[in-house]
C-alpha cells in the first residue's frame, strides 16, 4: 500500500500529534512496511485453526465456596465513633433541596 502525504497528515490529526514535513519520507516508509506486514498476516489461511482464548489449555483451580471467616461485627465496629443496630453512623454530607 502506498501512502500519500495527505494520509500521514490525516493520521497525525487523528492521533493529535504534530509531524514535521521533513520526517514524512521515513515515516511513510515505516508505515508502509507495517501495513505490508499486516497484509501478509491477513493472507494466511486460518480457516482450519480453532480460535484460542488462551495460548495454553489450562484451568485455574478454584477453592471450595464456603465460609472461611465468621461474622465478627462487634469486633469490627468496636472502634467506630457511632453505630446503631449494627450499622455505622456517618455525618450528613448532602443537603436537602428545599
Amino acid at each position: 500500500m502506498s501512502l500519500k502525504d495527505k494520509d500521514l497528515e490525516q493520521i497525525a490529526y487523528l492521533a493529535r500529534i504534530n509531524i514535521e514535513k521533513s520526517k514524512f519520507p521515513s515515516l511513510k516508509s515505516e508505515l508502509e512496511s507495517i501495513l505490508s506486514l499486516v497484509a501478509s498476516m491477513n493472507s494466511v489461511d486460518t480457516k482450519s485453526i480453532k480460535p484460542l482464548s488462551h495460548p495454553l489449555d489450562l484451568s485455574q483451580p478454584l477453592r471450595e465456596d464456603k465460609v472461611t471467616e465468621e461474622n465478627d461485627r462487634e469486633n469490627l465496629q468496636s472502634n467506630a465513633p457511632s453505630k446503631e443496630k449494627g450499622l455505622f453512623l456517618v455525618p450528613k454530607v448532602l443537603e436537602d433541596e428545599d
